[in-house]
């Protein structure tokens, strides 16, 4: 994707020693901006039903309860019994909410903030529809509806564009977008052979996906998403699901909005398990025999004012893409949207693993002239764990952090890594304002590294010139080429780990005269959704004799 330096010119750079600090002179630098946070949330908090109960029994038309319901009632479905739409969901008068629930009673269902499975299956209703474009579509300006325990998915062998469409970006003004609409303890998925592009539209005001579990979002030579959001301005909550997608299991932008300088905003993406099943990849046992247009985990080509905290995301190779598992690329997509722009994003407490390379930040679109999109910043990258980054079974490069084109006030600091390439690696204009602390992460061959300049210092001078590197473990490196203040072990080994080989990469000991060094275990399981964290090694309390490990303070 970038071109690397040319293997000659490569070696007589690393092999010239490089002394001194980084970037300008200490009382020169800018302390780098934090990001924004939300400005609104999405309320997903159950209201109780103020109106009537409306009954549908199996062979009842369901479209006629959703037209007679007033806001405040409630439609009971029968579980187990199937319904043919699509369905449409009318704009109605008042604000109470409608709500669209299975018959299952609330004793014998998992309760709100359960995430459900698909043995839950026989205990909802299920919407089909053979149609092209969905199941469940929303008119414009429809509100306050919330769908609790509801199957839906494709008539058999068919395959949908979206499953749940709420705003179809054909909106001309926030007043028509849809509002106020919950996807609550559901279960969505795609045909298993066919496939669907994605499972819901997020394209309006007041949006949430909440309890829910998304499945074989997947297509052949194009983008599929379990979630995908691009003409709506938001807030949107999307919390404690399981999400299957081939192209990227969660984007926002990748569509041009119509509605004139739209950015989707305020977005929370908590709690969630994003993977792409090892069914899907070639030469993995249980392979199903197609290759689906495989891309990334998550991804930001638009959006503003993002927290992406407590999320597990696994399983990322190099084939439609070069295996990255999160983007934040900011792209004006049809060159219409040159407002286009990815700024105030937390990625925080996350688990992200068994990817070709982890995360790229991409300043401006290289793919159109810098004035026709915004500049991405004030990015924050905290307390993550990335683990098996890179490789033979994954593919790419094997790239902890990438950074190309030009970015500003981007903080990455205290996260542990264990990846197989570069542990920073940039091209493209400087950046600015750029703080790299309290990491964890092995040096290999290149450690930081600057496209055509090298490694360590040269590349911080070149890249970014008033940066702040401080902190780090970087291990196998060599002190004379980076700035003072960072410790070079001579492995991970020298680590003191619980249990690297197990996943436990709480520390037991210190680090030299190094107080935060690497991911918060507590406070990265702590932000989990309870599922994925007792899945998780660095949660428990499971320790190695630490006699195993040398200590990094002789280092």
């Amino acid at each position: 994707m970038y071109a690397l330096a040319a293997a000659a010119g490569l070696l007589i750079l690393l092999l010239t020693p490089a002394f001194g600090c980084a970037g300008a002179p200490s009382h020169d630098r800018k302390e780098t901006a934090a990001p924004e946070p939300p400005r609104e949330y999405v309320e997903t908090a159950l209201v109780p039903s103020s109106g009537h109960l409306i009954r549908v029994r199996d062979g009842d038309d369901l479209q006629d309860a959703i037209d007679v319901a007033q806001p405040g009632d409630t439609i009971v479905v029968d579980a187990g019994a199937t319904f043919k739409g699509p369905f449409t969901l009318p704009k109605k008068s008042g604000t109470g909410w409608v709500t669209i629930r299975t018959s299952t009673p609330d004793k014998q269902f998992p309760p709100p903030g359960t995430r459900v499975a698909p043995s839950h299956a026989p205990l909802m209703p299920k919407l089909i529809s053979w149609k092209g474009e969905g199941v469940v579509l929303a008119e414009r300006g429809a509100h306050h509806y919330r769908f609790i325990g509801i199957e839906v998915v494709p008539s058999e062998g068919t395959y949908l564009y979206s499953l749940m469409w709420f705003g179809t970006n054909r909106e001309r003004t926030v007043e028509e977008l849809p509002h106020h609409i919950i996807v609550d303890r559901c279960y969505l998925h795609g045909d298993p052979k066919k496939g669907s592009r994605r499972g819901v539209a997020l394209n309006g005001r007041h949006l949430a996906v909440i309890d829910s579990y998304l499945s074989d979002f997947k297509e052949v030579g194009g983008d599929s998403q379990a979630i995908l959001g691009w003409g709506g301005p938001g807030p949107f909550k999307i919390s404690n699901n399981y999400l299957e997608g081939a192209g990227e299991n969660i984007m926002f932008g990748g569509g041009d909005p119509y509605i004139k300088d739209l950015v989707p905003s305020d977005i929370e993406v908590r709690g969630n398990h994003l993977v792409k099943p090892l069914r899907w990849k070639k030469n993995e046992p249980g392979f199903e025999g197609t290759q689906w247009s495989v891309k990334n985990l998550f991804e930001l080509k638009n959006a503003r004012r993002v927290i992406v905290d407590g999320n597990v995301m696994e399983h990322s190779w190099e084939e439609a893409q070069t295996g990255f598992a999160v983007l934040f690329t900011v792209r004006n997509q049809d060159g219409n949207a040159p407002w286009s722009v990815v700024e105030d994003v937390q990625f925080v407490n996350n688990i992200v693993r068994h990817s070709g390379s982890g995360i790229t930040l991409m300043g401006h679109d290289n793919n159109r002239p810098w004035e026709q999109s915004q500049e991405t910043k004030r990015i924050l990258i905290r307390n993550n764990l990335w683990e098996d980054i890179g490789g033979a079974r994954w593919g790419g490069r094997g790239i902890l952090f990438q950074m190309v084109e030009g970015t500003s006030d981007v903080r990455i600091e205290q996260n542990t890594g264990v990846q197989q390439g570069y542990t920073l690696f940039s091209m493209g204009p400087p950046h600015r304002r750029f703080t790299f602390r309290s990491n964890i992460a092995p040096h290999n061959e290149y450690g930081i590294f600057g496209n055509d300049v090298g490694v360590g210092v040269a590349a911080l001078d070149a890249y970014f010139p008033d940066a702040v590197v401080t902190e780090n473990v970087l291990a196998g490196g060599e002190a004379s080429r980076y700035p003072d203040g960072n410790v070079f072990p001579d492995s991970l080994d020298a680590v003191p780990f619980a249990d690297r080989k197990a996943g436990n990469y709480r520390l037991t000991g210190g680090i030299k005269n190094l107080k935060n060094a690497g991911v918060d275990a507590s406070a990265l399981c702590a932000a989990l959704s309870p599922p994925d964290a007792r899945e998780q090694p660095i949660c428990t309390e499971r320790t190695a004799d630490t006699r195993q490990h040398r200590a990094v303070a002789s280092q």
